[in-house]
């Protein structure tokens, strides 16, 4: 993120067709996605726009289903005047609340913190920030970079419980080594966060030679956190080192291990290395781990394996189909398991690139593995255009994607540039193949309208110009309400006698876009 801000100053796949889900004007970037674990078809994107005098903000999109429409982005704000924000991330808890993790800044990177923000109505709006981790909370440190954000949604005694991991921000800024990894959490439904921890320790430390060593964390399916950082300590051991750690008590404390030796090879200096950790829901002992590694010559996405819950390692097994040695870089990782256990691995591909470098077209593919099948299956494009190179991708946080497996569906966002600009694409593909709906969140001027009274024990008023369609779910997520306008109305009543009292979402559609908006029956 702190490379993204030099920058501005300066400035037919057999799957179906992908369409851009930010249009933003100068550039969208670092997408992150999230499913409401008790609605598939409710979803949440957060990623990196640009907003005149605001430089960098974070915008979200909401979905309720299942991503053929998405709400008008909205700005979060910044929690000082004259910040900007980068590094996204989201997640749902248990009881329907989603979360936001960023971080907010000053461009002249001397003061700013990781924030976490709490939605009650699906995304459709935030609470107030909630500090962190600062910039100064270990000084001369800059510890608030890259955060991740995981919630225990085990059922367990640490049901609930928030974890947001960050490292330090070496990039364009002075930082005094030795450099580590850091995790703090929030035992009370994220109104506070606890004061921060090294997620490394003693004969388990990061060093003084990875300058940014990011912490990549997951819970399993009983509540077991775990992170994975880099490590080169030549007095721990003569190679580079992935070291795991682990909690059982939420985070109270932790026992680390050594997870697997590793020396990438990748000598591009512009190539998305950054591993990735999962935990498979359907089985408390299995952890996979993705790499990019240069085994064969050229960089590939790799998978290691734990079946003793990080114990002990598996060797490294590729997944990338395309000739082995063929010259061409892979990179930018992703993964998720769905409940049943099968995993898909998602990456940026240049198979149909003409040459090694990370500066040549590319696209995005995935590859499914099904519950206890030894080998993934067929590589297939998950982006449906080669897209060329363009210089604004050498820029750390102007690459990213995220996907999220869920009821055998793959929903995926990731930026790219064939639009001329990053701007930010989804796609959601069945297991068979099957595009079920494509989008490119839009970043039009946010939409209103007023709904009232709201709540109300029946009857609601929704006021807005050209209304041509409404839509009204309730919180699973089901449409219990459709009415079409041929021609359009600018104020419309609702009555919702011999509905369930409780919490329903209505989808206004318009001429001039959609928005969802809450409404309250008691």
């Amino acid at each position: 993120f702190l490379i993204i801000a030099s920058i501005l100053y300066l400035s037919t796949s057999s799957f179906g067709q992908n369409q851009n889900v930010s249009q933003g004007p100068v550039f969208d970037g670092e997408p992150y996605l999230t499913v409401n674990p008790s609605n598939s078809q409710h979803m949440v994107v957060a990623w990196i726009g640009y907003k005149f005098l605001q430089i960098l903000t974070i915008n979200t999109s909401v979905t309720f289903d299942g991503g053929t429409t998405w709400s008008t982005p909205i700005d979060i704000a910044h929690s000082i005047s004259g910040y900007q924000s980068a590094d996204p991330c989201l997640e749902f808890d248990g009881s329907g609340n989603v979360f936001v993790a960023y971080v907010d800044y000053n461009p002249a990177i001397d003061s700013g913190s990781v924030y976490c923000r709490k939605s009650t109505d699906g995304g459709l709006t935030w609470g107030a920030d909630v500090p962190v981790i600062g910039m100064h909370s270990d000084p001369n440190k800059r510890a608030l970079d890259r955060p991740w954000i995981n919630i225990d949604r085990s059922g367990g005694a640490f049901d609930g419980n928030i974890y947001i991991t960050t490292m330090n921000a070496s990039t364009m800024t002075p930082v005094t080594p030795p450099y580590h990894p850091y995790v703090t959490r929030s035992i009370n439904g994220g109104i506070s966060f606890e004061p921060w921890s090294y997620l490394d320790t003693a004969t388990f430390l990061s060093g003084s030679l990875i300058s940014s060593p990011m912490p990549t964390p997951t819970i399993s399916s009983n509540g077991t956190f775990y992170a994975i950082y880099p490590s080169y300590v030549p007095t721990q051991s003569s190679s580079a080192q992935l070291l795991l750690a682990t909690s059982t008590d939420g985070g109270a404390s932790y026992n680390h291990n050594v997870a697997y030796q590793v020396s990438n090879g990748v000598t591009d200096s512009l190539s998305k290395k950054a591993g990735l950790l999962r935990a498979d829901p359907s089985d408390t002992n299995h952890l996979v781990m993705l790499s990019v590694l240069a085994t064969y010559g050229d960089a590939d996405v790799f998978i290691n394996e734990s079946y003793n819950k990080g114990a002990t390692w598996s060797a490294a097994t590729r997944v990338n189909d395309d000739p082995i040695g063929n010259n061409r870089m892979q990179d930018l990782v992703w993964a998720d398991f769905d409940l049943d256990g099968d995993l898909v691995v998602s990456w940026r591909d240049r198979r149909n690139g003409s040459d090694s470098s990370y500066e040549t077209s590319s696209e995005i593919w995935g590859a499914i593995r099904l519950k206890d099948s030894a080998n993934f299956s067929p590589n297939f494009r998950i982006s449906d255009t080669l897209v060329a190179y363009d210089t604004v991708l050498a820029a750390n946080g102007n690459d990213f994607m995220c996907i999220k497996f869920v009821n055998d569906t793959l929903n995926a966002v990731w930026g790219d540039v064939r639009s001329g600009t990053l701007d930010i694409w989804y796609n959601r593909i069945g297991l068979d193949g099957t595009i079920l709906s494509a989008n490119k969140l839009n970043s039009a001027p946010l939409l209103t309208a007023s709904i009232y009274p709201n709540p109300s024990s029946s009857t609601f008023t929704i006021e807005r110009n050209k209304i041509t369609q409404i839509d009204i779910y309730n919180q699973g997520g089901k449409i219990v309400f459709t009415k079409k306008h041929t021609h359009p109305k600018n104020s419309i009543i609702i009555v919702l006698d011999g509905y369930a009292k409780g919490v329903y979402f209505i989808k206004i559609t318009t001429t001039e876009g959609v928005l969802t908006k809450k409404v309250i029956k008691h």
